[in-house]
């Protein structure tokens, strides 16, 4: 197996590793998270086939390094690989953290909200 597919296999099945046995966000049951991976690939498609098409490359892949699978305009199925990890990690560890950080301040920005409108009314 070419070296950057290998690469991009093993960030998936990280990936997945991450959400299942450590963060447990159940992110892939949401209806959300599917509708946001839905959006960033139509941009992806749009914006990775204009850099990869092989009419005018500005990113050229060595062909022994990838598998060779391009689909549409051209784009290495690669790189639909590490983009899924990217953003799926990303999207993980920002409902761990936001989960963690609503706990105990959410409470304390309403109440410094608060004081300081009341404080700034005539």
């Amino acid at each position: 197996m070419p070296e950057y597919t290998a690469l991009a296999v093993l960030s998936v099945v990280g990936t997945v590793i991450a959400e299942v046995f450590w963060l447990r966000t159940g992110i892939f049951r949401r209806a959300q998270y599917w509708i946001a991976m839905a959006i960033v690939y139509c941009f992806h498609v749009l914006v990775d086939g204009w850099l990869t098409k092989l009419s005018a490359p500005i990113v050229i892949y060595d062909e022994g390094q990838i598998t060779g699978v391009r689909v549409p305009w051209d784009i290495p199925v690669e790189d639909y690989l590490f983009g899924f990890s990217m953003i799926t990690l990303t999207l993980m560890l920002w409902v761990r953290l936001g989960v963690q950080g609503d706990r105990g301040d959410r409470g304390d920005r309403r109440d410094h909200r608060d004081r300081r409108t009341t404080q700034e009314a005539p």
